[in-house]
């Protein structure tokens, strides 16, 4: 090699040196090119502040920066990475743990771009309709542009291109412009309890979205607000249902006086569509379906296809049957399509139906055979909706990038992690680096270099504690993460149920018809117990708990039978009476929502820095020091504790408040201050709040019901959370446990709990966590229902339910239910074959 050829040899890591984004302690790290690199540590430890907020993010922000003025302007702007030097970092891509929503018109088909292919096969390998309706027979026509010729009336016309088939443009339905579904308000969804008044809350909609002065508003019109519902005339009813969009005047009071105003009424159906029209994310949509019923357009029968767009068929099918297919389906049916079409299209026919079986060969790896090509995009989950995005990312073909996974294993099943290790090897094939967020430990173990983050979380974490080899990790004493990797750690952590004993407190029984793909189910859930669903993605476990189980529960306990999903024949309660779902949703839609809201805790510190003596003197109460409305809140960002940049023609940046510097109060909120009883530190109440609840519990001595509710976070694994964290913020993990610290400490013996994969971000030691939450709540006499995947959880469930043996249609099925031990043994459970060998020598 020539001295010019030694100096240009190409770097061997990106050089990180000085990182100091969220709670990294100044680290210096190597992270080597052209390598999977995986970065571990437990939740809050920093591993996605090195890999999103330092690799990432200077990887975006200097690619974006080597662009033009002109071009930047219309892209999202990167914030500069707190951190002293990064070297050798490539142009970085990132495949986010939660992928959007997709809208309405967004569907399995176009967001894997596997339509576009099959458009193409039926526009030019299809047999056309010619104007007068005569079946024409494939021809090289279409292809070369040229016109066709009706062989029986003699008319010229040109086939449809691929473009005029799509339900996106020329080809759709125009009874509903494309959708296949029309949403329309369910009147019976709409009234709480027939037996309450107006004034009682009996309109839901009106209550849960803040419209309750619409009651004062239908008095306006004549209607008895006060009297129950089901004694209102029609006319009454019609007037509350769908009454004009008048206004009226009223009297409004207020704390701060009376006052005459005009408003418009808002009738109940009004405001679930109005509310529809504003729901772009899972949240919003989840909470507003309820009112809705979806039914399918009479015209296409949901294909969202014109008649036109439907015409063209390959052998017996049109393109509404094969969209209906799923993948595998699918795949099995195209190489058909070359033997439909004359000898002179076949080497046409044939790159067609290659492109579309290399398109489609991850997404089958990746366990999404059982999707059909029209699946609506919003339905599909999150694990479902990331894993589409591996597979586009590996088509790119794109070489020097870095991409940077966050959790990539979400929803993925033991037996489809292979998929995800062959996009990754693609993607190193190609030239590229991968580093990787994952607590998966079939994931970590794949790696070739590890970056274990921690020891602890938030201000206890932040620095490199382990790395090298999977094998060097392992024999450092430091790491944590090492014995799951080798196996030398214990798997099952709590005692659990034996089977003689499983249905000693009762049964919950649930028997079904047939639904979706799911076949007809006869299923048994032991009460008091721990009980995981497990299975392969589209197998049937959301199907049989969220779509069955719950709203066949909730059903019940609305005294509304008549409302149960119709596919449940029979339901047996065990004695059940409330359903808890405690999911990974968001809490709160903006920063103003924190931790210490949400628990409470925030009211009960503002009392009792209310009842200091320097706060009577100057006459302050509780409301004053909230950063929300109070007198203490900080001027410049109004308690929210960051300001918005206007940057003229870039898009705005969002930073910490200069003034406040993030603690929402202004400096007259330092004046009062307290000491915990027998302590010697005196803190004000902005001070208390950014501390973690670990670091707070030590302040609030004589609060019994603020140290309560502390202690309670910390015991759900979430004692690094500072009290002022903003809550929308937070992993779904995190989420989840933080929805749980209200029910620690009640009595659960009738109460069935449900969760959707808890263990979403968890490290294996907060797994554990989570399992002895899970243990408190069944302690308590909670029933506890975990669809899961992680490998771990399922070894500690007291009964499993395996759903399978595949997905689509080749699940639906129960295959399997009983002790971890007992479903090992079944030949017929994918989950129990790696079950066994998780499980080893236990």
């Amino acid at each position: 090699m020539s001295q010019r050829s030694e100096g240009l040899r190409a770097p061997a890591a990106i050089e990180v040196r000085g990182a100091r984004v969220h709670n990294l302690k100044n680290i210096d790290v190597d992270v080597p090119l052209g390598e999977l690199v995986a970065v571990a540590g437990v939740s809050g430890s920093g591993k996605s502040s090195l890999a999103m907020g330092v690799l990432y993010a200077e990887g975006a922000r200097r690619y974006i920066e080597a662009l033009s003025t002109y071009t930047r302007r219309r892209m999202a702007q990167a914030a500069r990475a707190d951190v002293d030097r990064v070297r050798h970092v490539p142009a970085a891509l990132a495949l986010r743990q939660r992928p959007g929503v997709p809208g309405v018109r967004s569907t399995f088909g176009t967001s894997t771009e596997l339509l576009n292919v099959v458009r193409l096969m039926f526009s030019r390998l299809g047999s056309h309709l010619c104007p007068n309706g005569h079946r024409q027979r494939p021809s090289l026509h279409v292809a070369t542009e040229d016109p066709m010729v009706c062989g029986t009336c003699g008319a010229e016309f040109y086939a449809p291109e691929a473009e005029e088939l799509a339900f996106n443009s020329e080809g759709a339905c125009p009874t509903y412009q494309g959708t296949g579904t029309v949403r329309e308000v369910d009147d019976t969804s709409l009234i709480r309890d027939e037996s309450s008044s107006i004034d009682e809350g009996t309109v839901i909609p009106w209550q849960m979205y803040g419209f309750k002065v619409q009651p004062q508003i239908a008095r306006e019109f004549g209607v008895r607000t006060d009297v129950p519902w089901r004694e209102l005339a029609r006319w009454e009813k019609g007037i509350v249902l769908d009454g004009p969009e008048e206004k009226k005047h009223i009297t409004v009071t207020t704390k701060n006086g009376v006052h005459e105003l005009d408003f418009t009424f808002r009738n109940a159906r009004l405001t679930v569509t109005a509310e529809l029209d504003r729901a772009n994310d899972e949240k919003r949509l989840a909470r507003v379906s309820r009112f809705l019923i979806e039914r399918t357009c009479p015209d296409c029968h949901g294909t969202r296809l014109s008649p036109a767009a439907r015409a063209p068929v390959i052998g017996e099918r049109n393109l509404a049957d094969v969209t209906a297919m799923t993948l595998e389906e699918v795949l099995d049916w195209a190489p058909d399509a070359v033997g439909a079409v004359p000898d002179e299209m076949r080497s046409m026919a044939r790159s067609l139906v290659d492109t579309l079986l290399r398109m489609a060969r991850r997404l089958i790896e990746l366990g999404l055979g059982y999707l059909s090509l029209d699946r609506a995009g919003s339905t599909l989950s999150t694990g479902e909706r990331q894993r589409v995005q591996l597979a586009r990312a590996v088509r790119n073909e794109t070489t020097g990038v870095l991409y940077v996974l966050d959790e990539p294993s979400i929803g993925l099943h033991p037996s489809n992690i292979h998929g995800l290790q062959g996009v990754v090897d693609d993607l190193l094939a190609e030239g590229n680096s991968v580093v990787m967020v994952d607590h998966d430990v079939q994931v970590l173990r794949e790696a070739d270099h590890l970056i274990e983050i921690g020891p602890g979380s938030g201000h206890r974490g932040g620095t490199v504690i382990a790395q090298g080899t999977v094998p060097e990790v392992d024999r450092d004493p430091g790491s944590l993460i090492g014995g799951f990797l080798t196996g030398r750690e214990r798997v099952v952590v709590r005692e659990r149920a034996g089977a003689d004993r499983m249905f000693d407190h009762g049964t919950l029984l649930m028997r079904t018809g047939p639904v979706h793909t799911v076949h007809a189910l006869d299923v048994a859930i032991p009460r008091g117990r721990l009980t995981g669903i497990t299975g392969v993605s589209g197998s049937g476990k959301t199907t049989l708990v969220l779509e069955s189980l719950v709203p066949s529960l909730r059903a019940v306990r609305a005294g509304n039978r008549t409302r149960r999903p119709e596919h449940v024949r029979e339901l047996e309660t065990g004695g059940i009476e409330k359903v808890n779902m405690v999911d990974a949703t968001p809490i709160g839609v903006n920063v103003r929502s924190t931790v210490s809201t949400y628990v409470g805790v925030l009211d009960d510190l503002r009392r009792a820095y209310a009842r200091l003596d320097a706060a009577r003197a100057d006459g302050l109460g509780a409301g004053d020091f909230s950063y929300n409305t109070g007198s203490l809140r900080c001027p410049r960002c109004e308690g929210t504790g960051e300001i918005s940049l206007d940057v003229q023609f870039l898009p705005d940046v969002d930073i910490v408040c200069p003034d406040c510097e993030g603690c929402r109060y202004g400096p007259e909120a330092e004046k009062y201050t307290r000491r915990s009883d027998g302590g010697t530190q005196e803190l004000a109440l902005p001070q208390l709040l950014t501390l973690t609840a670990a670091e707070a519990i030590e302040h609030v001595g004589g609060l019994k019901k603020v140290r309560a509710k502390l202690d309670a976070l910390i015991h759900v694994g979430l004692g690094y959370l500072t009290l002022n964290e903003a809550t929308p913020a937070l992993s779904g993990g995190e989420a989840q446990r933080l929805k749980l610290v209200s029910e620690l400490d009640r009595r659960q013996g009738r109460t069935l709990f449900v969760f959707d994969e808890p263990t979403v971000g968890l490290h294996p030691l907060d797994v554990r966590v989570l399992i002895e939450v899970l243990q408190k709540l069944v302690d308590q006499g909670g029933t506890v229902v975990v669809i899961e995947h992680d490998l771990d959880l399922i070894a500690n469930a007291d009964h499993i339910i395996d759903m399978g043996p595949g997905g689509g249609t080749d699940g639906g099925r129960i295959v399997a239910a009983g002790t971890p031990d007992g479903v090992v043994g079944e030949p017929g459970s994918v989950t129990g074959r790696y079950l066994r060998g998780h499980l080893g020598g236990e």
